[in-house]
């Protein structure tokens, strides 16, 4: 039996015999806009498995700010370590777009772990994938400008979702980039009246592919190859 009912890569790229072992503790659920999958420092009870939509793994600071620090979503799984050796969430995951997803008890997991060394070593490439790709974003969000990042940043969700129109507000971006929204205002005006992107209240429509590339920086490309390295996956796979 295959899954080919999910379009999560994860469990997509997995042996034959390892889907089939997964595939009884798996149900779909809903993964609405703005749901918490978990905090910081929770003990992460379950793990998802987007099938669309997009995850942000997102830093909190005492005085209520925060940071987006790496997106996934079909792509990959949710908070891989705790089926390892984390099971303390080190951040909090919310739901940024919403979309459907396979989610399964992180015991059960474990277990599977455990029992499987094919499964073992695909949850810890994800890991080092995330690792990666959140040490990549830190050093863009001190290293670049707000242009690029934004740039970078509405291409890879576009990638997760599928799709140049994306449901996000400027507010949303604004604390996902940990700017305010008169910066990303600013920054949005002039990407739109460069004829890149066109943004209505709620949803910005991504109009110039191929310029935005240009306009985002070097981490776009280094995290997909990250991610390529470490999944086999990329952008373009459907």
């Amino acid at each position: 039996m295959t899954l080919s009912n999910t379009s999560n890569h994860f469990i997509s790229n997995l042996p034959e015999l390892d889907r089939q072992v997964l595939q009884p503790h798996l149900r779909t659920v809903e993964l609405e806009h703005g749901k918490i999958l978990h905090r910081a420092g929770d003990v992460v009870e379950r793990m998802y498995f987007p099938h669309d939509g997009v995850i942000s793994f997102i830093v909190g600071m005492s005085d209520g700010r925060f940071v987006e620090a790496g997106m996934f979503g079909r792509n990959s799984v949710v908070s891989p370590a705790a089926a390892l050796d984390g099971p303390i969430a080190l951040n909090q995951a919310v739901v940024q777009a919403k979309g459907r997803g396979s989610v399964i008890d992180t015991s059960v997991m474990r277990r599977l772990a455990r029992e499987h060394e094919t499964i073992r070593v695909a949850l810890a490439s994800h890991e080092q994938m995330m690792t990666a790709h959140s040490q990549q974003v830190a050093a863009c969000n001190a290293l670049h400008e707000l242009e690029a990042r934004l740039s970078r940043w509405l291409l890879q969700s576009s990638d997760l979702l599928s799709s140049d129109t994306l449901p996000l507000t400027q507010e949303y971006i604004s604390q996902m980039l940990g700017v305010t929204r008169s910066s990303v205002t600013l920054v949005a005006k002039r990407l739109q009246q460069s004829g890149l992107i066109d943004y209505r209240r709620g949803t910005v429509k991504i109009a110039d592919r191929a310029a935005l590339l240009e306009t985002s920086c070097e981490c776009y490309a280094t995290i997909n190859a990250h991610i390529h390295r470490l999944s086999g996956w990329s952008p373009q796979q459907t």
